[in-house]
């Protein structure tokens, strides 16, 4: 299944000034990295994937249209999955992703991911 080309254009603008983002396909999806650790994926089923610190999961896995991430039927941790209705509203969608770009900001660069710029 593609991803929602329309949400993908929507994140793209939102992190787009951001240093050392980069995006990649993956789990049928567009992922947004930033100096090569996954922040926000805009997913093939729809809605996103989004990073968030262990210390606010249980909060934001709470959010209206939020759940925790479950992946071949196991929860990832760190990781909620936003529905599509949820990311609609700009400011939402907003919130959404400088939760995924913050937190991969704190991480250690990855280095394939450390170089700036679009691939994928």
């Amino acid at each position: 299944m593609a991803y929602d080309e329309d949400l993908a254009n929507r994140v793209r603008e939102l992190v787009g000034r951001e240093a050392g983002i980069a995006e990649r396909r993956m789990f049928g999806g567009l992922a947004m990295m930033v100096h090569g650790n996954m922040a926000v994926v805009v997913r093939g089923a729809g809605g996103l994937m989004v990073r968030v610190q262990p210390a606010d999961f249980e909060r934001l896995r709470s959010a209206p249209g939020a759940q925790a991430t479950v992946m071949r039927g196991r929860p990832m941790r760190g990781w909620i999955t936003v529905d599509s209705a949820a990311c609609e509203r700009d400011a939402d969608l907003a919130r959404w992703v400088e939760q995924g770009v913050r937190y991969a900001g704190t991480l250690p660069a990855k280095r394939d991911g450390a170089r700036a710029g679009r691939s994928g």
